[in-house]
């Protein structure tokens, strides 16, 4: 059933000589990998205008000169990262980079901040989403954090299917999105152009006013930054892109900042023309969308359905890009390498199931509130992107290859002014960030603790060159088969053991329950195998495991002072369906646990299979 299940919901197994075909032209690559950054447009221009209506509606008009600093900011990271792209074309992004000239700690703050900032992006997409939905049916209020985890699911199904299978499907969405704010952003030039439509500004640039500080200025800035989140995403997935992979990537990075740069500029300045003012009620994206479209019409109601849709499927950029950076890292040696398999549709499934398990954490532990999520979010982010760009200037210096020194330039800017947001982050919103403080510690020691761990394994495992490997010569073997009762499978058992076996004992631990029933299976036994040792081993407190490693213990010890290995016969019989294993007992599974924890004993498993 469960296969039966698995296939419906994940698809057939697709070959590994089937990967190229699950590669990404530029088409379904900004589908995929720019649902985040597109969707930020959404709230980044509210994020502004919010904070500084704080002071006045007047001061909306300074949502212009932060909107510019924002797209300057973007133009520095979308140069740095298409640089990253052709210097490091085997993904990771920041981590890459800052491990290569920042060195091993800073590769993995670079790293573990993007793990856990994927986590959360997946976390603020679907909680976003399931406000847009809660706000249209707010019956469903209550059930916020249900759909949430629900929405983190489903798109978990979908980047289990491969990725096409999710570049398919999100193309409906992020272009239904990009196509309403385009037509939005050209009708309403248009109609400012042909005066169906006229100024309506709290304030006229450039008016003074009472109170503005560089604090509350810096803020708006650092609130109106979160629309950057996700940029990085393309140059963490290199590796998915179709061939020449380097090109394609740099390409869709230019082309989604574009996009980004346009949506979220025309935004701003319709915010701004329209004097729209932020209240609880209304987006300032569907206000505007209001006034363009002439009131509640289908050209608003269609804005909002997109909106709606690319919000929800904004997580998938964490599932495109966090696979890969885990894939990085584990091949570092920093994440367990289980990270590093492929799965039946041959994506990471390891590092998407674990992501999703993660976001839905985030989401319990946060109770679902967006805004509670997004200060921790853009440290996440802002941290990642001053060490990549401070590591590219670095990495020019290093190197000097062609106009080196105006690409550090670029670099630095943008270096300088996410330096400047973390640092401010830190400074206005700690209540809501000060936990990066305890899980970016956390996360070294995690990663250090694995890294020594695959050293010392590696280490142990290797041989050395030049020297001959020293392998024991036993005299003989000594058997343990491990007996419950007398059946078929015990027979098999004990004729297999004598096969490999020079000494052979029989092992049975009984309890005080059924005295006449343990006397019965020694009767039993001796009967049927006269010639093998039987040991019953008594138990008072209904345990079987530690009274079988005790007398394994001395078994063993007298076996290695006669040169004996020892091995451990688990019998087991295995029902004819997966289902029926549920219901019997797992003794044998429990003994074998506890069995491995024993050095120079083997332990072996005798499958006897049932027919019905």
């Amino acid at each position: 059933m469960w296969r039966y299940l698995k296939r419906v919901l994940i698809g057939k197994p697709l070959k590994t000589l089937d990967e190229g075909q699950v590669h990404l032209t530029k088409f379904k690559a900004l589908a995929l990998l720019s649902s985040d950054a597109l969707s930020s447009v959404a709230y980044g221009t509210e994020q502004i205008t919010t904070v500084l209506v704080t002071l006045s509606a007047a001061a909306i008009w300074y949502s212009l000169p932060i909107a510019a600093l924002v797209l300057i900011l973007l133009v520095a990271i979308t140069l740095s990262y298409r640089q990253i792209i052709n210097a490091y074309p085997s993904g990771g992004g920041a981590y890459v980079v800052a491990t290569e000239n920042w060195g091993r700690t800073g590769g993995l703050v670079a790293g573990g901040s993007l793990l856990v900032d994927y986590m959360l992006t997946v976390a603020v997409s679907t909680t976003s989403g399931t406000e847009a939905i809660v706000s249209a049916v707010p019956q469903l209020y209550k059930y916020s954090v249900p759909i949430s985890v629900i929405i983190v699911l489903s798109i978990m199904i979908l980047n289990l299917r491969g990725l096409s299978d999710s570049a398919n499907f999100l193309t409906v969405p992020v272009y239904f999105f990009i196509i309403m704010i385009t037509a939005m952003i050209i009708w309403g030039f248009f109609n400012i152009a042909t005066g169906h439509l006229t100024y309506h500004a709290t304030a006229s640039f450039g008016t003074p006013v009472a109170g503005m500080s560089a604090v509350l200025f810096i803020r708006a800035f650092s609130a109106g930054s979160s629309s950057l989140t996700g940029v990085e995403a393309i140059s963490n997935a290199v590796p998915n892109f179709n061939e020449p992979k380097k090109k394609n990537a740099a390409n869709t990075l230019a082309i989604m900042s574009l996009i980004l740069a346009a949506f979220f500029g025309g935004i701003t300045f319709f915010s701004y023309y329209f004097g729209i003012v932020p209240n609880s009620h209304a987006t300032v994206l569907s206000q505007i969308g209001s006034v363009i479209f002439n009131g509640h019409g289908i050209g608003f109601y269609l804005l909002q359905l997109s909106t709606a849709m690319i919000l929800a499927v904004a997580a998938n950029t964490g599932f495109s890009a966090f696979p890969i950076l885990a894939f990085n890292m584990a091949k570092d040696k920093y994440l367990p390498h289980a990270f590093m398999d492929r799965g039946d549709r041959l994506g990471y499934s390891n590092g998407i199931i674990a992501l999703a398990i993660g976001a839905i954490v985030m989401i319990l532990i946060f109770h679902g509130k967006t805004n509670m999520l997004i200060p921790l979010y853009a440290v996440g982010v802002f941290v990642p992107f001053t060490l990549s760009q401070s590591g590219m200037i670095i990495h020019w210096f290093r190197h000097r290859q062609g106009h080196w020194l105006g690409k550090s330039t670029i670099n630095l800017v943008g270096a300088l002014i996410s330096a400047c947001l973390v640092v401010f982050l830190f400074w206005q919103h700690f209540g809501n960030v000060w936990p990066y403080l305890i899980i970016m510690p956390a996360l070294l020691f995690m990663f250090y603790k694995i890294h020594n761990h695959y050293i010392k394994v590696g280490m142990q495992l290797r041989i050395a060159e030049k020297t001959k490997v020293q392998l024991h010569d036993y005299d003989g073997s000594t058997v343990i088969v491990l007996i419950g009762n007398v059946t078929r499978v015990t027979k098999g058992a004990i004729n297999y053991a004598r096969s490999i076996g020079d000494y052979v004992i029989a092992m049975h631990v009984s309890f005080d329950e059924n005295p006449g029933k343990e006397h019965k299976t020694a009767n039993e036994f001796k009967a049927e195998y006269p010639d093998v040792r039987f040991v019953d081993i008594h138990s008072s407190y209904r345990s079987i495991a530690k009274p079988t490693l005790r007398f394994v213990d001395v078994v063993a010890k007298r076996a290695a002072a006669k040169n004996y290995s020892t091995t451990v016969l688990v019998p087991q019989f295995i029902p004819n369906k997966p289902w029926q294993m549920a219901l019997h007992n797992q003794t044998s599974v429990r003994l074998r646990a506890a069995l491995n924890s024993r050095e120079n004993i083997v332990v072996s498993s005798y499958n006897y299979h049932l027919h019905e």
